[in-house]
């Protein structure tokens, strides 16, 4: 379609985007986020790469002045002694006294090191010492001697090393000999005056430990004398069991009076009788002359009974028999009253003859109720027994602790005693003894090799502090250094899709204005049968720099493999990041890869291409939208590219935003959108200016160019923060300037094709004149496109 034949697209939600198309994956600029505090490895290794020279300057230069330094120093020898100062096999006597508190360990040490240390360099010990050696060297002092001489424990053993330094070797020597001797000179008299103390403080003691043990026994005497007691715990089984015998005789009379009480209630419901009544009749039964009578009366009851059958109430044998048996009653309530002390019907016991068998059950309720009275004092004695068991059961904890306590502190006063007496014996040998308590176990020798200053050493530490300190002073210089200097750093801190890295080109401007020159003399060379000259994409140079815009077109269209990627605002966050230069070259290469592709210079204050490409810039941008001309009139086609379309700034305007955010512009922008498979906007900085952002609400996105090494951090972060807030689209970042940036591929395309210089664009220019010369005919796809 040719430009003059653009028609505006239909757009029903009037967003001015082409109707077949939707918008690609896109990737919303981030908030910004502060800078970690930590340092990764790779960070580490970037900073130590790109600070080298400051590294190695600091280094070098601190390695020297330690060099130098002790080059100068005047050396110093050093010898030392060694004193065992405690027995090996067996401890000190007077560690036998403190035996029962430490346990009897061996390894346990009654000499106070530090202590003796102390005393060992005091001045009253030293000052024998110092007066021998005051013969041989008059000046070495007691301050003097005590600067360069160190006495220390060797580890945990029992040994005492003495360290002497001084600038003559064969001083050294006689200085460690003299205080050696000195030391061992102390230690026989230490253990002389040691052994004395001990048996005087032993003699101390041996009276008050005798007393205590007196005392304790004479306590534990009386103690047993009133209780009672021979043993506690033998006591306290003995009560266990009376205690126990106790429970079990309660349990059987309590037992025994529960049946005996259901006894008794049985008989006394059978009975009728109380129990003075049963006691009463029971009594009588016993009574032979109250039998007797009570046996006639029981006789003539039955003869009245016979005879009433015969004769009347009022015959005289019937009241002859009712005379005799009133006779008898008197008797009987006498007999009664001499039996039991009262009359019958006193004692309620009735007059009639009992049967057997109401006899024998009146005896055993007399007798149930004798038991049930002897149950109950069994009962009480036997509460008051288990009482008193129970309070001499709890008293015997008591009884039992202090007795433990008596012997406790009696076996302790004893054993003090017997060790006591045996410590005095062994002491008493002892202090009989001559051998030396201390043994010299090294003897000091002449040094022949300085100890100091250790040159090795000293340069071996002044290159690792040198090296420290440079990587101290490198990442000082990388805090205060606010600018990008590797890719990763750049990805890492946007959160953003790398999507291109641009290689540093030492001769870019002579290389893009040697592009310029082939362009415009290739436009004005006269061409075979009327027809331009083309060049096409098979002559496009290879070199890391030109194959880093390949990779940056094809990592966008992946980026919408979707939907394609039709427009996008290439900008940057401040001037002089590499913005125009990438759109040129993105555009050439996605020409190259057979894209039509509309590159339009928005910057419309300070435009560049025109420059880059050496076309004219009288007619542009600015004219299509402030006069009316059309899109078709003002862009230019570069002859040696043939998909390649440029519409250039124009004249600057005065107000350039004014023109940008126009319904004209936007109408614009569907067209180009419509015609042309990419179109690539080349836009103002973002800081400052809103020329990028009006523009970029009507594309597929916005790539942001940083330059490494130019770019500030803050500053970038600032401008994504703005195309947030102006919900634009940001595609990615693009790393412009990378310096070392090599790539495999690019050394195998250069050991067999060609290489990127300037050589290589005379070549191109040759062949394109030869081809125009032999007039070769464009293929159909450039007959359709032109």
């Amino acid at each position: 379609m040719e430009i003059g034949q653009i028609q505006p697209p239909l757009s029903p939600n009037g967003n001015g985007k082409h109707p077949q198309y939707a918008p690609p994956m896109v990737y919303r600029t981030p908030p910004p986020e502060p800078e970690p505090d930590e340092w990764t490895l790779r960070q580490l290794v970037n900073v130590i790469r790109r600070r080298a020279l400051v590294i190695a300057g600091v280094a070098i230069a601190v390695t020297s002045g330690i060099s130098f330094w002790t080059l100068n120093q005047t050396p110093k020898y050093e010898s030392k002694f060694q004193l065992l100062v405690e027995p090996v096999t067996e401890e000190g006597d007077l560690d036998k006294l403190t035996e029962a508190v430490g346990g009897g360990d061996g390894r346990n040490s009654t000499l106070d090191y530090d202590t003796q240390i102390q005393v060992l360099r005091s001045p009253q010990l030293m000052e024998a010492i110092v007066q021998e050696i005051h013969k041989h060297y008059p000046e070495v002092s007691y301050e003097s001697l005590m600067t360069q001489l160190i006495v220390s424990r060797l580890g945990d053993t029992k040994i005492l090393e003495g360290r002497y330094r001084d600038t003559e070797p064969e001083r050294v020597r006689r200085v460690l000999h003299e205080v050696a001797r000195g030391y061992l000179r102390y230690s026989l008299q230490e253990r002389q005056l040691n052994l004395k103390q001990g048996i005087q403080f032993v003699d101390d003691q041996l009276p008050v430990l005798r007393d205590r043990v007196n005392k304790l026994q004479g306590q534990l005497q009386a103690f047993r004398q009133q209780h009672n007691l021979l043993d506690p715990e033998i006591q306290a089984q003995e009560l266990s069991q009376r205690v126990s015998a106790i429970e079990q005789q309660q349990l059987q009379t309590q037992v025994q009076y529960q049946e005996t009480r259901s006894l008794y209630n049985t008989l006394l419901q059978q009975l009728g009788l109380s129990p003075q009544q049963a006691v009463a009749t029971v009594t009588l039964s016993e009574a032979p002359r109250y039998q007797q009578l009570l046996n006639q009366l029981a006789e003539l009851e039955s003869q009245i009974a016979l005879e009433s059958a015969r004769f009347t109430p009022q015959s005289p044998t019937m009241q002859a028999l009712r005379q005799k048996r009133d006779n008898l009653l008197p008797l009987l309530n006498q007999e009664s009253q001499n039996v039991l002390g009262a009359s019958l019907t006193e004692a309620g016991v009735s007059s009639a003859s009992p049967n057997s068998i109401r006899t024998n059950l009146t005896q055993q309720l007399v007798q149930a109720t004798n038991q049930l009275q002897v149950l109950q004092v069994k009962q009480s004695a036997i509460a008051r027994s288990a009482q008193m068991l129970n309070l001499q059961v709890k008293q015997i904890p008591v009884i039992a602790r202090r007795y433990t306590d008596l012997q406790r502190e009696l076996q302790v006063a004893t054993d003090s005693l017997n060790r006591f007496l045996a410590v005095r014996e062994n002491l008493e040998i002892e202090a009989a003894q001559k051998a030396l308590p201390w043994q010299i176990i090294l003897k000091p020798e002449v040094p022949q090799v300085p100890v100091w200053p250790n040159t090795q050493r000293n340069i071996t530490l002044g290159a690792i502090a040198g090296l420290l300190l440079g990587m101290g002073v490198a990442l000082l210089i990388e805090r205060l250094d606010n600018v990008f200097h590797s890719p990763d750093e750049l990805k890492d801190l946007t959160k953003l899709p790398l999507l291109g890295i641009i290689p540093y080109q030492k001769q870019l401007k002579q290389q893009m204005m040697s592009t310029a020159n082939l362009t415009q003399m290739t436009s004005s060379s006269p061409s075979t049968n009327g027809r331009k000259s083309r060049h096409s994409s098979r002559s496009y140079n290879a070199s890391p720099f030109l194959e880093s815009f390949r990779s940056l077109q094809t990592n966008i269209r992946f980026l919408g493999s979707d939907t394609p990627v039709h427009s996008i605002i290439i900008s940057s966050a401040t001037p002089s990041e590499g913005k125009s230069t990438v759109s040129v070259h993105l555009a050439q290469a996605a020409a190259a890869m057979g894209q039509r592709v509309l590159l339009v210079d928005a910057d419309l204050r300070r435009p560049q291409v025109h420059h880059y490409l050496n076309l004219d810039n009288q007619v542009g941008l600015s004219n299509v939208i402030a006069t009316g001309l059309t899109a078709k009139q003002a862009i230019q086609r570069l002859p040696m590219w043939d998909r390649l379309y440029v519409l250039t700034a124009g004249q600057v305007p005065p107000d350039p935003s004014r023109l940008l955010c126009s319904k004209k512009m936007q109408h614009l922008m569907e067209q180009f959108h419509a015609v042309f498979d990419l179109v690539i906007y080349d836009t103002p900085p973002v800081l400052g200016l809103a020329d990028g952002r009006l523009l970029a609400a009507h594309a597929d996105g916005v790539m942001m160019v940083v330059g490494l090494g130019k770019s500030d951090r803050s500053a970038l972060m600032q401008a994504l923060d703005s195309m947030r807030i102006s919900n634009a689209t940001v595609l990615g970042v693009v790393a412009n300037g990378v310096k070392g940036y090599t790539t495999r591929s690019y050394y195998y395309y250069h050991n067999h094709y060609a290489t990127g210089t300037e050589s290589d664009i005379l070549k191109a220019k040759q062949l394109l004149m030869k081809r125009m010369e032999e007039n070769i005919q464009p293929d159909d796809e450039q007959k359709n496109h032109e």
